[in-house]
């Protein structure tokens, strides 16, 4: 059964309305292995985005000590919010209250913008323990989570939650958002796919509104979104103003800058070229030095060249280069060659 009392009260009919004149909000995904604390940083930097939201961070049965919180999320460190001043959720992943709950609080006491559940995770390693994405054959369960999570933590600090729609298929969608609500999730990111879509095309924005209605919280779109015309495509669909952007920040990161300046009735007008992203290529080059092993440096620049070629040309000539060296002098000597 769903909890007791007003958090598993039936939900309205329709959500809840944003405020009057409320601009959509621009999300930021957590990308496992992809979109961490050194890229969060760069793409901030390059603005447009409200929020964002970590790498999960994976609970077993064990009450973590700080310095995981803080490796995951330095933004801690920094009243948690990146360098250039946009909040950052940190994100959980388990499938045992008790200790979802117990470090739920731990993290609490550091002092995040907020507390986000992870229920979509497609990773067997990580569904094979019961955790992300297969949670979602078990509303109950979820619900139970979620409230242990949201009694474990102080009233003031948002608990949200993220899920797809399923995990063959999309028969207890409905189900599982009205569990994250009884649990006391005060905001749905729901990725719009199934676990057995993982990222292939397309989403399916259009069984958004079919949750939406049946819960009572704001709910953010997410999902395939890799242009301005997706964003446009994705909200008609789905019903969201806001709308959480994953790999199409990494491929483009003018996105969000893109997609508010179309809100503005101005597109086009603040697009983000080549020339402009080169010096916070070398930004990230140089906190990759700074923070990552030695053997991770290379990869990690090698990892956003290649999605980078999706939206620019210039992109696959610094790929094709930068993809045969190994040593940190030689990169670090082409980027410094290429930041202006």
């Amino acid at each position: 059964m769903l909890p007791d009392g007003p958090m598993g009260a039936t939900a309205p009919s329709a959500p809840l309305a944003p405020p009057a004149n409320s601009p959509p909000a621009l999300l930021l995904a957590p990308m496992e292995g992809l979109l961490d604390f050194v890229l969060r940083d760069v793409l901030t930097r390059v603005g447009g985005v409200d929020r964002c939201v970590s790498e999960f961070i994976r609970i077993t049965g064990t009450l973590l000590p700080d310095k995981v919180f803080l490796r995951y999320m330095p933004e801690l460190r920094n009243g948690s919010r990146t360098l250039a001043g946009v909040p950052v959720r940190a994100q959980l992943l388990g499938s045992d209250p008790v200790s979802m709950a117990e470090n739920a609080a731990r993290l609490a006491a550091l002092g995040p913008e907020g507390i986000d559940l992870n229920f979509g995770c497609p990773a067997k390693v990580v569904n094979r323990h019961g955790g992300g994405a297969a949670l979602l054959q078990e509303p109950e369960r979820i619900a139970t989570i979620v409230a242990a999570v949201r009694r474990a933590v102080p009233a003031h600090l948002p608990v949200s939650a993220k899920m797809r729609l399923g995990f063959n298929d999309a028969s207890l969608a409905r189900e599982c958002a009205q569990a994250m609500q009884a649990g006391g999730a005060t905001e749905l990111v729901v990725h719009a796919r199934t676990k057995a879509d993982g990222y292939r095309p397309p989403a399916y924005w259009e069984q958004i509104p079919a949750i939406r209605e049946a819960v009572g919280i704001p709910v953010v779109a997410n999902g395939e979104v890799w242009t301005v015309e997706d964003a446009q495509r994705c909200r008609a669909q789905s019903g969201c103003n806001n709308i959480m952007l994953g790999r199409g920040m990494v491929a483009d990161p003018g996105l969000a800058r893109a997609i508010r300046a179309a809100d503005a009735g101005q597109p086009g007008s603040d697009v983000l070229q080549w020339a402009d992203l080169l010096p916070h290529i070398a930004i990230f080059w140089d906190k990759v030095c700074a923070d990552l092993e030695p053997r991770q440096r290379a990869g990690r620049l090698k990892q956003w060249l290649n999605l980078l070629r999706r939206r620019y040309p210039e992109a696959q000539v610094a790929y094709d280069h930068v993809r045969t060296l190994t040593d940190q002098g030689a990169v670090t000597a082409w980027v410094r060659d290429h930041q202006s």
